[in-house]
């Protein structure tokens, strides 16, 4: 009979604008009661319901005649307040069946529904980015991997010992090279650390040579000089794939770092980025515009790496 009495209140009380059918509800809930339940799936429709008919309005607005009586503020105001109520008695009336599914989900009363304590996460953005990334970084991790390109083929290993031997070894030409053409040398040492992973990854012939290819200039048909062959991650969107590419090959890292000044600075697609090579934010979002890598990521993962304390503490004060 309780039961019976408090269904016939929430009943009585399905006004949308009147907070007594909430009050009326939330007592419902303190005392036990769980018909409550479907009164609260009806409500939960009634809103998803009201969200309907509210773009279905603001498409309307959108071709109204601004000058009609009929578009006036005190007549939408009136319309909102009517769209409320009708989406409250609809769904009253069984609606959709939106409210059916919740309650039979969240009342465990059927055994064709599963628990709501054990639907699948498939919202958990969070997770799924997670997921995204460590994907990226394993894939990243098996084509950089010498073991992976294959002994007989130019394969990519380490040119240096430590981050230390690679900031000390590249900054003095680094140095020179934002000298001449207007650069950050930090910029420059920080996009060849991401480039080779701090020296981790560098292509070396298959005899073992290296190719001081310090940022990961390919091998164009302009370029006379010698070439490696060599696996290498490409990005199509935010999914990697492995393809193969010719790399410059160069006999020391200063020729390495002079040819990446004469590339950017010669090449017109990276105009703009030579115009802001003074501030390393600009350069190096500017590199990414014209299409220097193809990681949507590259102008952040170099700054990441410019910002670090890691390389402000390898970098000699003067």
């Amino acid at each position: 009979m309780d039961a019976l009495s408090t269904k016939g209140q929430l009943d009585m009380a399905r006004n949308v604008h009147d907070m007594g059918s909430i009050n009326k509800m939330r007592e419902a809930i303190a005392s036990g009661d769980e018909t409550v339940l479907q009164e609260a799936a009806e409500q939960f429709e009634a809103i998803f319901v009201q969200m309907m008919l509210k773009s279905m309005r603001k498409a309307q607005d959108a071709l109204a005649d601004e000058d009609s009586p009929f578009n006036s503020q005190q007549v939408k105001f009136y319309r909102d307040m009517h769209d409320q109520q009708l989406a409250t008695d609809l769904t009253a009336g069984g609606g959709m069946g939106l409210a059916d599914v919740i309650v039979k989900q969240l009342g465990q009363t059927e055994e064709s529904y599963t628990p709501a304590s054990v639907i699948r996460s498939d919202g958990n953005l969070s997770s799924l980015n997670q997921h995204r990334a460590e994907s990226i970084s394993q894939a990243q991790n098996v084509a950089l991997s010498s073991h992976a390109m294959g002994s007989k083929s130019a394969h990519k290993e380490a040119m240096f010992d430590s981050p230390e031997q690679f900031v000390e070894s590249l900054m003095p030409h680094a140095e020179k090279i934002a000298e001449k053409y207007g650069m950050d040398a930090k910029a420059i040492v920080s996009q060849a650390a991401v480039e080779t992973g701090w020296g981790k990854f560098v292509i070396h012939s298959a005899d073992g040579k290296s190719s001081h290819n310090l940022f990961g200039i390919k091998a164009n048909s302009e370029w006379k000089g010698e070439q490696a062959v060599v696996d290498t991650l490409e990005f199509n969107g935010l999914v990697p794939q492995k393809q193969k590419a010719a790399f410059r090959a160069y006999s020391s890292i200063e020729d390495a770092m002079d040819d990446y000044g004469r590339f950017i600075a010669t090449q017109p697609r990276y105009s703009d980025a030579v115009k802001a090579a003074g501030n390393a934010t600009e350069y190096t979002q500017e590199l990414q515009n014209a299409g220097y890598a193809t990681d949507p990521h590259y102008a952040n993962k170099i700054m990441s790496v410019y910002n670090s304390d890691r390389l402000n503490a390898l970098i000699p004060q003067r």
